[in-house]
């Protein structure tokens, strides 16, 4: 039953985690007056528990990248309720992406060069924007330091400071295991 809630590509079996996950929002369908209606047509494709260092982990849920509207209207209260569930750890939605590499060569049909929404850096930045949602992203700067690491600041809405100041070490850990990057963030006034 869960698994109307989760498909994976290729029709390949969940884990049990995913199974775990999907389960809890096949029962937050069913029991949710609000989420209800919303929930009814969207489903994952993957489930992931990361280690946030401090004994912490978060769950990230990756979404089809043609559904990832649908999750955000109801994303605030998503999350909400689905951390109550796995008590207290952070929940992130990331929509699911494919990056093409430079030799990607398109049909004989369809001529051109590969899209940029599907370059690295661009997923990157997707990925990025998808974990801090709801909050905007209103700068970047990316510093080299003297040994050759490069940190990526980010700066977020100083709007949403008091909602998201204590998940600021969550994203940066999702974010370093999905891209191998460093990033710190800071609130812009």
């Amino acid at each position: 039953m869960s698994n109307q809630k989760i498909k994976k590509a290729n029709g390949a079996e969940p884990d049990e985690f995913e199974s775990q996950v999907a389960q809890e929002l096949l029962n937050l369908e069913m029991t949710s007056t609000d989420l209800k209606a919303s929930l009814r047509d969207l489903y994952i494709t993957a489930a992931k528990e990361v280690d946030c260092g401090a004994g912490s982990k978060a769950i990230i849920l990756y979404v089809p990248y043609k559904l990832q509207k649908s999750f955000q209207k109801i994303q605030a209260r998503l999350i909400r309720e689905l951390e109550k569930k796995f008590s207290g750890r952070h929940v992130v939605i990331v929509a699911q992406r494919n990056i093409l590499g430079k030799s990607y060569a398109r049909s004989q049909k369809t001529k051109g060069l590969r899209p940029r929404s599907r370059t690295l850096t661009a997923v990157q930045d997707a990925i990025l924007e998808d974990i801090v949602y709801p909050t905007e992203i209103t700068g970047k700067r990316t510093r080299c330091k003297v040994d050759g690491r490069r940190i990526l600041k980010v700066y977020l809405d100083g709007r949403d400071q008091a909602n998201v100041e204590g998940r600021t070490d969550t994203y940066a850990a999702i974010y370093g295991k999905l891209t191998n990057k460093q990033v710190s963030f800071i609130f812009s006034s």
